[in-house]
């Protein structure tokens, strides 16, 4: 194996450190000398493959730029056509929506729109548990039969039985979604659709809410020309932002413009719902992607993972601050239980997918009783230690309802749809990062061993733990607040436009304590002044033992850089993923 960046080829977490390829070099060097920015922006630029020409631009994402004539899209202008008419004629509305956050905010975007035109609509979430993910034939024969008009958002991309019935009770029905699509579409009046199979794949990358704010820009510009009032969408944003970020969608051309205007906008404060709950997740700082993905995104879908599943919609749609911040204590509550649940079923998956093996094209794990709730999130944990595609799959009743997660270059949503046509999953689907799927009992290792063959051919099983990316190195005196301050202006970051990562190389440390059940915090020094560090799930690796026992040893320390302004002073800390012996 060739050495790696500081010839680190197996560090402690045993990844290779990848820097900055020769043309990388070259390009920051091209990207500084023509825009006069400093070395470092130019550097991160030019990890983001931004030629010299588009650095102004993609630092000033723009949404009038960015933004695609919504009419584009397939379907969209019957779509928006059919709710405006809803609208002029008082047609009763109902939302269906996903229970996760971007189907929240898919949600309370479409109630937003009407409430500014003194319309209301019937929201309706179905249970996790009892229902599981999307349109049933049950609630949509229900909504059907008391609506004209019956929107899905989040979900419907498969649904044809369910929108055939909402059909026959007599209410026509909008899909507003981005997952896969099938080769037959659902019976409904419009199907707008990224990821719909007749379309172009141009932005595959949108999430619902994006979807939905387009369908909402389509339907102004209805109104406008029909010279009546139309709602503001730019004040909506921080809803786009947070389905975008929470729903790890890539943060590249257009979602970068909704992202970072969608900060702004929650900046502001206005909107009750996130207002409350940012205070009851104590954020106390300017709202960035990180806030967005790690602090509100959880504690609105613990409703739908352990509690009430509409309770993350209702908030986001809520206008009175008093209710919000009841609903949002609410919220934080099943998130600490959400967290407990976890642990158990992480515990268990994780022993399970050890004893198997974790060498195959797919990385799984099943259990009777595993909450599916948390099903998920434990997928994320095992992806991440054995970089592969993972699925963890908890059985009731004779049934297993799982979820997975999947790395860059490897489509699970495309193997699991594949295996629901050879009628081996009960349902499945997804999109390339993350699928769902439901399966009986007895048929949970043949699925497996099917979906790890499929998996494999797309390359899943040569994948080896994943190499760290470097942006470049820094003397700890050189990890400054102005330094940070410059690199946000190449954000948002978040999926597919990682925050810059740095080694701090030969450091000193000078404090080490473990902090919770398995966190590291540290404080080192490489000769130009202090710096604390935390790096979260140490000890889950040798990373943590390692360095708690550094009897004085120096190392290279790898990681994001952040701002902490714990106690009103702004000082720079160090997020540490990786460590290698200095030698």
């Amino acid at each position: 194996m060739t050495d790696g960046f500081l010839g680190v080829s197996s560090s402690l977490t045993g990844r290779k450190w990848v820097g900055p390829s020769a043309n990388s070099e070259r390009l920051a060097e091209a990207i500084a000398q023509q825009s006069g920015l400093p070395d470092m922006l130019a550097r991160v630029l030019a990890s983001r493959g931004v030629n010299p020409s588009e650095a102004e631009a993609f630092l000033s994402p723009s949404i009038r730029e960015l933004m695609p004539d919504p009419s584009k899209f397939l379907d969209m202008d019957k779509a928006a056509k059919r709710l405006v008419a809803a609208i002029n004629n008082n047609d009763r509305i109902a939302i269906f929506a996903d229970y996760d956050v971007d189907g929240g905010s898919s949600a309370a975007l479409v109630l937003a729109w009407l409430n500014a035109l003194g319309k209301t609509a019937t929201l309706y979430v179905p249970d996790r548990i009892l229902e599981g993910y999307g349109p049933n034939d049950t609630a949509m024969e229900k909504l059907g039969k008391s609506h004209d008009l019956v929107i899905c958002v989040d979900c419907g991309a498969v649904s044809i039985s369910p929108v055939r019935v909402a059909n026959a009770a007599g209410a026509d029905v909008i899909i507003l979604d981005h997952h896969l699509g099938g080769e037959e579409l659902p019976p409904a009046l419009a199907v707008v659709n990224p990821n719909r199979q007749d379309e172009t794949g141009d932005y595959h990358y949108l999430c619902a809410a994006a979807v939905v704010f387009l369908a909402l820009a389509a339907c102004n510009r209805l109104l406008r020309e029909a010279g009546k009032p139309e709602p503001a969408l730019m004040p909506m944003l921080d809803l786009v932002a947070l389905a975008t970020v929470a729903d790890v969608a890539p943060l590249i051309g257009f979602n970068r413009a909704l992202v970072r205007q969608g900060l702004t906008v929650l900046a502001g404060r206005e909107r009750p719902g996130l207002v409350a709950l940012a205070d009851v997740a104590k954020m106390n700082t300017a709202p960035k992607a990180y806030h967005l993905g790690y602090l509100l995104g959880p504690r609105l879908n613990a409703g739908g993972r352990v509690g009430q599943a509409d309770l993350g919609a209702r908030l986001l749609a809520c206008t009175d601050p008093f209710e919000a911040r009841a609903m949002a204590e609410k919220l934080d509550m099943l998130n600490v239980e959400r967290r407990e649940i976890e642990a158990s079923v992480q515990a268990a998956a994780m022993e399970q997918a050890i004893e198997r093996g974790t060498d195959a094209a797919l990385v799984w794990a099943a259990g009777a009783g595993w909450h599916p709730g948390v099903v998920g999130i434990v997928a994320a944990r095992l992806k991440e230690k054995f970089n592969r595609p993972a699925i963890v799959i908890g059985v009731e009743n004779g049934v297993g309802k799982g979820s997975g997660r999947s790395v860059s270059g490897i489509d699970l949503g495309a193997a699991v749809s594949a295996l629901k046509r050879s009628d081996v999953l009960l349902s499945g689907g997804g999109h390339k990062m993350a699928a769902g799927l439901s399966v009986a009992e007895d048929r949970v290792e043949e699925a497996m061993t099917s979906l790890t063959e499929m998996l494999e051919k797309q390359g899943a099983a040569s994948l080896g733990p994943a190499d760290l990316r470097i942006d470049g190195m820094l003397g700890s005196g050189a990890a400054t607040v102005d330094l940070l301050e410059m690199l946000e202006s190449a954000g948002p970051f978040g999926a597919s436009a990682p925050a810059p990562r740095f080694v701090i190389p030969s450091a000193n440390i000078t404090f080490a304590k473990r902090a919770g059940e398995s966190h590291l915090r540290l404080t080192f020094d490489n000769g130009g002044g202090r710096l604390d560090a935390i790096a979260f799930r140490a000890f889950e690796t040798d990373l943590g033992p390692a360095l708690s026992a550094h009897s004085g040893a120096t190392f290279h320390l790898a990681g994001r850089l952040e701002i902490d302004d714990w106690g009103g002073r702004r000082k720079v800390k160090l997020q540490l993923e990786d460590a290698a012996p200095a030698g």
